[in-house]
């Protein structure tokens, strides 16, 4: 497939033409084309989806229509790869999604493009009120090598990305093997000491969960589990910089020191892309989804109920902010979360790379996708 693709540089603004062929870009030209209104840039890499317009990856009754609907959903919203992330269930419960998942990928194969991996938050977390967050504690255990080898049997080798609590005794030889078999660990939902948490690197994790979610509500201020990841430089750090999630002192913070590891993940729930209003959910019970965005449990407004964002909604809150240009904040969710993946050496609007890219206007400073292309091909046309 050969097609050709003007505009603006994300980085330059600079007018750029860009050249694609068998699903990879063959040659980029800056100069050349005619400016017009619209920017180039890379397309976005959501390492965390749990759910996007009405559609659960956890609900217990996932459909590999729903996959793909779902998939169809991100691309609307400039998301050309993601991961979806199953969280803390029963072992049956977590199977049968990775089951819908694996058929969504062998039915569609631009579907099986997006897919980057799965994304497994759970079941091995903390079981401590505050780091586990909404995971039903009841299904919380410890790392178990060969009930994740079963999943990832079942996944046929899809699952990229582990989110555990490293403090289970279990926890130094279940990341080892992890990372021997190439799977990535991450530090998340944890209650960790710094010393296991230096003996979880030590044995090849490389990356924080949402750093500075899922914690207790205090902490020692000094030796504690979200120092001890952010003096890390072996880790990366995912954050959700939605606007509600975290401060943006703490946002500052966390740019500033993880600079060059550090990406953004939307987090999101099934209530991302709905109308405000109030709804159910099978985790939190009733919730409520505010005109100004915040997610948050009816009976008790202080307590968030998840994200209802996109991953562009997050980039726009950090330029809006002051925090990072445009350029920077961009970079955070395409090029950096495949960076962390290991994927090719080519990545962004460079030759080489897969040809992965949105075509995007600013607005009322919002990012709106005109079109999102995915291996070349056009995935989503406003």
């Amino acid at each position: 497939m050969k097609a050709n693709f003007k505009g603006q540089h994300y980085r330059t603004g600079k007018p750029i033409d860009i050249r694609v062929n068998g699903g990879r870009i063959v040659e980029v030209e800056e100069g050349l084309a005619s400016e017009g209104e619209f920017y180039l840039a890379p397309g976005l890499v959501d390492l965390q989806v749990n759910g996007f317009k009405g559609i659960d990856f956890n609900s217990g009754l996932l459909t590999a229509d729903e996959v793909c609907e779902l998939t169809r959903f991100l691309w609307e919203a400039g998301v050309t790869t993601y991961l979806p992330t199953l969280i803390t269930n029963s072992d049956e419960g977590i199977a049968k999604a990775i089951e819908a998942i694996v058929a969504a990928c062998k039915a569609d194969e631009r579907v099986n493009a997006s897919i980057g991996g799965i994304h497994l938050e759970g079941p091995f977390l903390s079981a401590e009120d505050g780091p586990r967050g909404a995971h039903p504690l009841k299904h919380i255990k410890a790392p178990d090598w060969e009930l994740f080898r079963s999943w990832q049997k079942l996944a046929e080798g899809r699952i990229q990305l582990m989110t555990m609590a490293p403090e289970w005794p279990e926890a130094e030889g279940f990341i080892k093997k992890c990372t021997a078999s190439g799977v990535l660990v991450s530090i998340g939902h944890t209650a960790a000491s710094p010393l296991q948490i230096q003996t979880a690197i030590g044995a090849g994790a490389t990356m924080s969960t949402h750093l500075g979610n899922a914690t207790h509500l205090s902490l020692p201020r000094h030796e504690n589990y979200i120092w001890e990841q952010l003096a890390s430089d072996k880790l990366w750090a995912s954050i959700i910089a939605d606007g509600f999630h975290l401060p943006k002192a703490m946002l500052e913070v966390f740019v500033k020191v993880k600079k060059g590891r550090c990406i953004l993940v939307s987090d999101c729930t099934k209530f991302a892309g709905l109308a405000p209003g109030s709804y159910d959910s099978h985790i939190g019970g009733r919730i409520e989804l505010s005109k100004e965005g915040r997610l948050f449990i009816k009976e008790e407004p202080k307590m968030l109920a998840g994200s209802a964002q996109s991953l562009a909604w997050c980039v726009d809150h950090l330029t809006n902010s002051g925090i990072l240009p445009l350029s920077e904040a961009l970079d955070m969710a395409s090029v950096k979360p495949m960076e962390l993946l290991g994927a090719n050496k080519a990545l962004g609007l460079t030759k080489g790379a897969s040809a992965d890219f949105i075509v995007f206007e600013r607005r009322a400073d919002t990012i709106e996708i005109v079109r999102t292309v995915k291996s070349g091909a056009t995935v989503y046309q406003r």
